[in-house]
């Protein structure tokens, strides 16, 4: 049998949809981590990797288009991705016909919707990003009688920035910087130290997102994915930016914030239930690369590099919009 995989990303953030359903047999969990660290390599993997594999399956919840797994390039797992989930909205919505449902994740069912356009051209999608906490023990934050993080000094990691920790539902450290330091060595000596397995602040790892304030409800955000590395964007990282921004830094909670990476641009907008309970709304693009067509063995361990995508045209629309935000 042959099996379709869709190249598609989210603010240049690339993955592979792996449409499970296609399967006459389920692969294992060692086999979903296989598959995602061969495809993804960016010197072997299939069309210049990618950095997941978003896996799409039934869902067993009443009222749920589908189910969403989130498998790193590094076969690990994530609980959750806000540019990925944006591109699973675009794929379930074509194949369900509709265009607001939501989306079975690992912590939560998760509202999503076709959106207006962000530039023309560009499919847009609204995701739901909840829930959030800023609890040590849902963050992996083993400080000694530390219970949350918020606007702290970390001496073992910076003599002078602040952190902020906080889940949504992926564990995310904030930091706010100038634009030196957004585009210095920090980010990366610092995620590699606490993404290296031998910390003892975050031992299983965490998500390190610096953010430079350009303006009024306008932020650049640049992530060192745990399990990923640098990517172009990180979706719950510019979510969880944009909440500490109006928690901290006095961003405007219910209008939209414009949030820049070096993949290109999305909108978020912070709400606050009557409980007191956060989440955010991330608007952005969902773009659909290519399509190729493979066997199971290609799938596992076969060599893909040569295989090519069918592509849509979809990226060079892209491509000019980013060149646009380069200009504006």
């Amino acid at each position: 049998m042959t099996i379709q995989l869709t190249k598609v990303h989210g603010s240049d953030n690339d993955f592979f949809i792996f449409d499970v359903t296609q399967l006459a047999t389920p692969l294992t969990e060692a086999q979903l981590s296989q598959v995602a660290q061969h495809l993804t390599d960016r010197e072997t993997g299939l069309a210049g990797g990618a950095d997941g594999v978003l896996v799409v399956d039934h869902s067993q919840h009443a009222g749920v288009a589908g189910k969403m797994r989130v498998i790193n390039a590094d076969g690990s797992e994530a609980s959750m991705c806000g540019n990925g989930i944006r591109t699973v909205a675009r794929y379930l919505s074509e194949k369900t016909d509709q265009t607001a449902f939501k989306i079975e994740t690992m912590y939560a069912d998760l509202a999503v919707q076709q959106a207006p356009e962000i530039a023309t051209g560009i499919a847009t999608y609204q995701a739901e990003i909840s829930p959030v906490c800023f609890g040590a023990q849902e963050l992996g934050l083993t400080l000694p009688d530390v219970t949350s993080l918020r606007h702290k000094r970390l001496p073992s990691l910076s003599k002078t920035l602040y952190f902020t920790a906080v889940a949504v539902p992926n564990p995310h450290l904030i930091s706010f910087v100038d634009h030196e330091t957004l585009l210095g060595p920090e980010l990366g000596r610092i995620a590699g130290y606490l993404n290296n397995g031998t910390n003892t602040i975050f031992p299983d790892g965490v998500n390190v997102t610096f953010v430079e304030v350009l303006g009024q409800n306008h932020i650049f955000a640049r992530t060192f994915e745990r399990g990923v590395g640098f990517t172009n964007a990180c979706g719950t990282g510019m979510s969880a930016a944009s909440l500490i921004y109006v928690l901290e830094q006095g961003g405007i909670a219910e209008k939209p914030i414009t949030v820049r990476n070096p993949g290109g641009m999305v909108q978020t907008i912070v709400h606050q239930k009557a409980d007191g309970a956060y989440w955010m709304d991330l608007i952005g693009n969902a773009t659909f690369v290519g399509t190729v067509e493979l066997t199971l063995d290609q799938l596992l361990t076969a060599p893909v590099d040569q295989l090519t995508l069918q592509e849509t045209g979809e990226q060079t629309t892209y491509r000019q919009f980013v060149a646009q935000l380069a200009e504006a």
